[in-house]
């Protein structure tokens, strides 16, 4: 196959991806009737007052891929897409969310995604150490896993006491730049409440701030263990103000976090079922109902108040059930809309008319270039001496340590965990990133030693299998024109359409 004919798929498929050339076969499907919830009845309704008409619903195909993606962080197999598709059940994306949510990739990815906020990370700024970045990752990911309470998960953390190599949850309060009680106030803050409080009065961040007062830190014999306390004993009598305004005198002896946590977990509280429905709207769909998701704020207004007060009553009635979220959005037709839009206004995508096209995560792509390829990364910690070397079947989302080194992560953008901040995980593509996909020894030695691409280029097939592995769906009619002249069995020409595919925007984008 000729270089060109191999750009022509690379043009092909990114025409359809950006709208100009919409394969409407490929991506969206006609028939939206039997896809809907409630929460489609405040998004059509601002919708409808704004003039935009939403996008039809994606196909299958589409679907298949987004939702792997969006909930494991994980390509489907081909077996599994071609199951998919070969299912006439009109309730099959309904059932297939349901086993996704079971998943243990699902855990990994949520877990990720949390370990950025919490700032899990070995070694500077944030010093958890080795053994503690373990226990936490491994806390967090098993309290995911069992779908903890929300309330719940949030108050183990705020209340926790003891090593931070046995009682993980206590690393929340070693994860902050320095221990002062403000720092540790403004984490909470920005965590479990998405409010930034640099825009906070000092008065208002001291008065928060009067509830940490008391945590303090003590060595132990073992190596970079350290034990995280409340001081009962030493405590004063002091006043306290809640981020809502609400006084509390504080009588020394008392764990002032518990009173804390006792006001942030009421389902009266204005502020903990907002930020985490309003993350989990932004994590699934990439444009939060409050944008940024990290900045709740009164002049900082939701696009659709009436959604997000859903998705909050959802959230308290159900006990606070986080996969009951993620399958009201992942069940609505808001969620399914194909991501070519209807009309060129920008605010359609702030009202949520289409899928947002954005970049996969730098873990999500490399672990799909493994998962195409069936070769592994080698990941090394520098920390401590001697060096550690993470288990080569390990994928990227399941890295619980900030502080190991990979210049494909760090190139494509994996945040350093320093700050907490969504925006700190930067997804913008750039030349670099397409360079290293096109050119670079990294991935073209991939391709090339590829045991799984040599296996499918046997195959009876493996146009379809090529295109069911890396793009999850079968070739158009148009796509086996221009590669009709490839011939099975030639392992040169199947890497060479790899290589191609991989470097096309339906691969390297959520869409």
């Amino acid at each position: 196959m000729k270089t060109k004919q191999l750009s022509g798929v690379i043009l092909a498929t990114t025409l359809a991806m950006t709208g100009l050339t919409p394969v409407v076969d490929a991506f969206e499907r006609a028939d939206a009737s039997s896809v809907s919830n409630e929460v489609d009845k405040p998004v059509l309704a601002e919708l409808r007052q704004h003039g935009i008409a939403p996008a039809p619903v994606c196909s299958d195909a589409v679907f298949v891929r987004r939702v792997y993606v969006d909930v494991l962080g994980t390509l489907p197999s081909p077996a599994e897409v071609r199951s998919f598709l070969e299912d006439r059940s009109p309730d099959k994306r309904r059932r297939l969310i349901d086993q996704l949510l079971e998943r243990k990739e699902f855990a990994d990815y949520c877990a990720l995604k949390w370990c950025d906020l919490l700032r899990v990370k070995s070694e500077f700024p944030i010093n958890l150490w080795p053994n503690a970045v373990q226990a936490y990752h491994r806390w967090v990911r098993d309290s995911l896993a069992e779908n903890k309470p929300y309330d719940r998960f949030v108050r183990e953390i705020l209340t926790a006491s003891g090593s931070n190599f046995r009682a993980p949850p206590v690393n929340f309060f070693r994860a902050v730049r320095d221990r002062e009680p403000a720092t540790i106030a403004q984490a909470v803050a920005l965590t479990f409440m998405g409010a930034r409080t640099e825009r906070w009065s000092p008065e208002r961040l001291a008065g928060m701030a009067a509830f940490f007062q008391d945590i303090k830190y003590k060595k132990s014999n073992e190596w970079k263990e350290e034990i995280v306390y409340v001081d009962l004993l030493g405590g004063t009598a002091r006043d306290a103000v809640l981020p809502d305004g609400a006084r509390v005198a504080l009588k020394p002896g008392t764990d002032a976090r518990s009173i804390f946590a006792d006001w942030l977990t009421r389902p009266d509280n204005p502020w903990l079922a907002r930020n985490i429905v309003n993350r989990i709207w932004y994590w699934l769909v990439g444009v939060g109902i409050v944008q940024e998701p990290d900045d709740l704020r009164p002049d900082n207004p939701p696009a659709n108040p009436e959604l997000l007060a859903l998705l909050e009553r959802e959230l308290i009635a159900h006990r606070y059930d986080l996969k009951h979220i993620y399958r009201l959005i992942l069940n609505s037709a808001t969620y399914q809309r194909s991501s070519i839009p209807t009309t060129e206004r920008p605010e359609a995508e702030r009202y949520f008319a289409h899928y947002p096209l954005r970049r996969l995560d730098a873990e999500v792509l490399i672990d799909a270039i493994n998962q195409i390829t069936g070769t592994t990364e080698s990941y090394v910690s520098l920390i401590p001496e001697p060096w550690t070397y993470i288990p080569k079947e390990t994928r990227s989302i399941e890295l619980a340590d900030a502080s190991i080194t990979s210049s494909f992560l760090e190139l494509f953008g994996r945040p350093a965990r320093d700050s907490g901040l969504e925006s700190e995980r930067n997804n913008s593509p750039s030349a670099a990133q397409r360079l290293h996909l096109l050119n670079s020894s990294h991935i073209r030695r991939k391709l090339a030693d590829s045991a799984t691409l040599r296996a499918l280029a046997r195959s009876q097939n493996p146009v379809d299998e090529l295109y069911l592995t890396i793009l999850s769906r079968y070739p158009t009619d148009d796509e086996r024109k221009i590669v009709s002249g490839y011939k099975p069995g030639n392992r040169n020409l199947t890497a060479e359409l790899a290589w191609a595919l991989i470097n096309t925007a339906e691969f390297q984008y959520r869409h």
